[in-house]
């Protein structure tokens, strides 16, 4: 029987204060990943990601680069340890695809850095320019959830699904004023 691996990369809100650090202590290929991603960034983003603080690193603009480093140093470690444990397909979750892209080779871990820095720097200024929230819907049905965005949204609030996880959790974003629109069942 020909086994069949999956390798499946975190999106944001996986992060904490920490990670990495282990893993780049004990060995060379994590700790060589955490410093071409600090000269590539111009920074020491390996140092955010150690020591903190949690205001710094759960920043987007830190959280997307941090998580995607910290990913990469994972894979390259299993690299290094020359066992055969090579992945059939790849994943990742929102973020996580970036990660997946280089684990399949499609992209570099230079360009997808870069790329994933931008992507947070996008949505930090999204944020900023439309402040708002975002919020996991456990255990109400999509289609429920669905009418009450559009229950409590108006013309200019606007609360709408923004991802669909996983049967039983559903998030939605928008304006924090639309939330107060919300009648849960």
């Amino acid at each position: 029987m020909d086994t069949k691996i999956a390798f499946l990369f975190p999106g944001q809100g996986s992060q904490s204060v920490g990670m990495g650090y282990a893993l780049a202590q004990e060995f060379p290929a994590a700790s060589e990943i955490f410093q071409n991603a600090d000269e590539i960034l111009g920074f020491p983003l390996s140092q955010m990601a150690w020591e903190g603080p949690d205001d710094c690193l759960n920043d987007t603009i830190n959280t997307q680069p941090a998580l995607f480093v910290h990913s990469i140093a994972v894979l390259q470690v299993i690299k290094s340890l020359n066992i055969d444990l090579r992945p059939s397909f790849v994943a990742g979750h929102s973020m996580g695809e970036l990660s997946a892209l280089v684990a399949a080779g499609a992209i570099s871990f230079s360009d997808g850095l870069k790329l994933v820095r931008t992507r947070g720097e996008l949505m930090k200024r999204a944020g900023d320019i439309a402040p708002g929230g975002m919020a996991a819907i456990l255990g109400l049905d999509i289609q429920v959830i669905d009418e009450l965005c559009q229950q409590a949204s108006t013309s200019a609030v606007i609360v709408q699904l923004a991802n669909d996880n996983c049967p039983g959790q559903v998030v939605i974003s928008g304006s924090n004023t639309a939330s107060t629109g919300f009648n849960l069942p």
